[in-house]
């Protein structure tokens, strides 16, 4: 008895052994096979896509030289515009305290002249009598001349003050007009508006803006990682947001020597000469995108740079070589410029080494067992 008591305990025991390893056997999964790449002779541009807008060269800002109202406007934005085109027509407004001192100076350097006649008169008829010397009759003389001169001048003052010009100027302070060639871009005034005179205390009224729309740069901001490998004369390549599929040619002409921080990064100020077409029309104030090639490298061994990994504890590059069938392992590369997508091997592989691709596996057990799976489930379902 107690032979099979212990015989159907032996019995069992090996019975879920069996189970136990067959279960094990049935659901392992075997060992996960990794894909390879080898390293590649490429060339590899850093390039930084700069934001910014096109703008006109220069903007010329036409401004009053004397206050008053707009009293007529002969242009209007969008028009072409030549040196010394009358743009606008302003009605002079005398200012009362301006106007009484100018009548009393006429009329006190009136006064002057009436006793400056009397007294060359006098003069004359003593001088022709020889009575007086030669020399007092041209004091007497110079001093009338000097009178009808100050009645012109105050004369003269009055009328400016008056009209806004002194009469017989062909080129009116009242007459607005254009002091360069090009289009309008912007009149920031409207007939029956006051403008005021530009002087040393105010820069005046804007009465419009000129600028020259053959003659454009694009303007952005850089990044202070990337400032210092631009040079003046880059190219850059120009894509305008209102122009779809429309590239422009630019040169880099001008970098900011001073940085200006923007919402914790400091941006510095570029500008380029964009070389326009012909075929297309551009306004001023396009947002647009400036594409520029930092470094730039030639026949360089690289690879992929999915492939590369990083130490958590060092954080350097590395990647994993096969050495065997499915069996790896660990070398530190040092790596060069990088485009996104490939980055240059300057040390630490060869062209013909086998690289792990370890973030894409395949398993070809479990591919099986789920397709025995679903084999299964279709005979349940039949």
């Amino acid at each position: 008895m107690k032979i099979l008591k212990y015989l159907g305990i032996g019995l069992l025991v090996c019975g879920v052994l069996f189970a136990a390893a067959y279960f094990i056997k049935t659901n392992s999964k075997s060992v996960i096979e990794y894909e390879t790449q080898t390293p590649k002779i490429v060339s590899i541009e850093r390039e930084a896509v700069v934001t910014g807008k096109v703008i006109p060269e220069d903007e010329v800002e036409i401004k009053p030289q004397i206050s008053g109202i707009i009293s007529k406007l002969f242009v209007e934005e969008g028009d072409l515009v030549n040196n010394g085109d009358l743009l606008a027509k302003i009605k002079v407004i005398p200012n009362e305290q301006s106007l009484n001192s100018a009548k009393g100076r006429l009329a006190n350097s009136k006064i002057v002249l009436n006793n400056a006649e009397l007294d060359y008169k006098r003069n004359k008829q003593l001088f022709d009598s020889e009575i007086i010397s030669r020399q007092e009759f041209e004091n007497s003389q110079l001093n009338y001349s000097r009178a009808k001169q100050d009645v012109s001048n105050a004369r003269t003052d009055l009328q400016i003050i008056k009209l806004g010009s002194a009469g017989g100027s062909s080129m009116a302070n009242t007459n607005i007009r254009a002091t360069v060639q090009g289009t309008i871009l912007e009149i920031s005034v409207k007939e029956g508006d006051q403008v005021v005179e530009s002087n040393t205390f105010n820069n005046g009224t804007t009465i419009a803006t000129i600028a020259d729309l053959k003659k454009m740069i694009f303007e952005g901001k850089v990044d202070e990682a990337d400032v210092d490998k631009l040079i003046i004369g880059m190219a850059l390549e120009v894509n305008l947001a209102a122009i779809q599929d429309q590239q422009l040619n630019a040169k880099l002409k001008f970098i900011a020597p001073k940085g200006n921080e923007e919402q914790g990064v400091v941006q510095f100020k570029i500008e380029g000469d964009v070389y326009l077409k012909d075929s297309i029309s551009v306004r001023a104030g396009y947002s647009a995108n400036a594409k520029v090639v930092l470094e730039k490298k030639d026949s360089i061994l690289g690879i992929s740079e999915a492939l590369l990994q990083y130490d958590r504890k060092t954080e350097k590059s590395f990647v994993e070589v096969m050495i065997s069938d499915q069996k790896f392992e660990k070398r530190d590369v040092e790596i060069g410029i990088t485009d996104g997508i490939n980055v240059e091997i300057i040390s630490g592989v060869k062209i013909d080494d086998k690289i792990k691709v370890w973030n894409k596996t395949e398993s070809k057990k479990i591919e099986d067992n789920d397709e025995k799976g679903q084999n299964e489930e279709d005979d349940f379902d039949d």
